[in-house]
């Protein structure tokens, strides 16, 4: 197999298997926002983008290194940005999915500070993660407020 298969279908079932229930997703969208959050439909296509920049930058590490543990790296990280959204809407805790986010958001610089001395095109890539997550943080923190209880 090769490897662009196998680190897309490693990312994949990554996404498939730490995913909210329809229901955890349903409460989760219910919930209030921020007045300044006007974009929330174009939020999916953010994270698909988000998402193909991370198999973007996983190819291009691994036709530099070819190394296992860099795409295990990856498949962390995707791991703990697909647990933010279950975490939060299997606990119903907003304060829960701001830490984690927060967390997600340290180990992708330290991710990307690591790529830059292998590869400085995987680390660019890595970017748009990089300025999206706080502001997801922020979105969630606000809606804390917005949603007593939660």
């Amino acid at each position: 197999m090769p490897p662009w298969l196998l680190i897309l279908i490693l990312m994949e079932g990554v996404i498939l298997l730490i995913n909210p229930t329809r229901k955890d997703f349903a409460w989760y969208q219910g919930l209030r926002r921020p007045p300044w959050v006007t974009f929330s439909a174009s939020i999916p296509m953010i994270w698909l983008l988000i998402l193909a920049c991370f198999y973007l930058s996983a190819l291009i590490s691994w036709s530099v290194r070819s190394s296992w543990n860099l795409v295990l790296a990856y498949v962390l990280l995707l791991g703990l940005v697909e647990g933010y959204t279950w975490l939060m809407c299997r606990s119903r805790r907003l304060s829960a999915g701001t830490i984690l986010c927060l967390v997600c958001w340290s180990y992708g610089l330290i991710l990307t500070l690591l790529l830059i001395s292998i590869s400085p095109s995987s680390a660019l890539l890595m970017l748009p993660f990089l300025c999206w997550t706080p502001l997801e943080a922020l979105i969630t923190w606000q809606m804390r407020q917005l949603n007593p209880g939660c």
